[in-house]
C-alpha cells in the first residue's frame, strides 16, 4: 500500500513515499539490505564527526534475541512490532570523545543517522516504523549499556504486510490519511511567528 505525501512543493520521491506502517509481511530482510541500511547510517554527518550512534539489532531468524529486544518496547508497540523481521534500538553516546564534555547534539546526530537509514530503506522498498515507546531501563539492563550511553528510539523494519492483519484500532490508523503542519506554522523570519515573505 502506498501513502504518498500530499506535498505543497516538489520534494524527492523517496521522501514523499516514506511513511510508517505497522503491518509487516512474514518475509525476512536480506543480509545485503541490512548492510546497506547500516552503511547509509554510517555516512550521516555529526558534530565534530563524533558519530555518537549505536544500533542494537535482532531478527526473527534468532527468536530469543528478537523476543529480548521486543521486551524493550512498550506494550502498545509490541502488539504489532513482534511481526517485524528486523528490530533495532538506537543509542546515543552523550559525551564527546575529544574533550569529555556533554554532547548536546548527540540525539540530533542519532536522528541524522536514522534519517539516512530511513531513506535507504524506502529506496529498497522496505517498510520502517520508528518508535518513541521504548523502555530505557529495560534496555540498559538487557544490553548492559555502558555509562554515558542513552537509549533513544526503537525501529521496526521489514516488508509491508496487510493492514487487515492488525487489530481494528491499528488498522484504522494504518489506512488514515497522512497529514502535516503547514510551513506557516514552523518557518519564521525576522521575528518569531512571522512567515518569510520570500516564500
Amino acid at each position: 500500500m502506498e501513502k504518498p505525501a500530499d506535498i505543497q512543493f516538489h520534494i524527492h520521491e523517496l521522501l514523499s513515499r516514506r511513511w510508517s506502517p505497522r503491518a509487516f509481511a512474514d518475509q525476512p530482510v536480506e543480509r545485503e539490505k541490512i548492510q546497506s541500511l547500516l552503511e547509509a547510517a554510517r555516512w550521516a554527518s555529526s558534530s565534530f564527526n563524533e558519530q555518537p550512534w549505536a544500533f542494537i539489532m535482532a531478527t526473527t531468524d534468532h527468536p530469543a534475541e528478537h523476543q529480548k529486544l521486543l521486551s524493550c518496547l512498550r506494550e502498545g508497540n509490541q502488539i504489532w512490532a513482534r511481526k517485524a523481521p528486523l528490530l533495532m534500538l538506537t543509542v546515543a553516546k552523550i559525551h564527546f570523545d575529544h574533550n569529555g564534555q556533554v554532547n548536546r547534539h548527540a540525539y540530533h546526530d542519532v536522528g541524522l543517522a536514522v534519517g539516512n537509514l530511513v531513506v535507504q530503506a524506502t529506496a529498497m522498498d522496505l517498510a520502517i516504523h520508528q518508535m518513541a515507546g521504548i523502555l530505557p531501563d529495560n534496555i540498559r539492563e538487557c544490553y548492559s549499556l555502558p555509562a554515558g550511553y542513552e537509549a533513544v528510539t526503537g525501529i521496526a523494519i521489514g516488508y509491508q504486510g496487510d493492514s487487515k492483519n492488525l487489530p481494528d484500532s491499528l488498522s484504522e490508523r494504518e489506512l488514515a490519511p497522512r497529514s502535516r503542519k503547514s510551513l506557516r506554522e514552523f518557518v519564521f523570519s525576522g521575528s518569531w511567528g512571522h512567515y518569510p515573505e520570500f516564500l
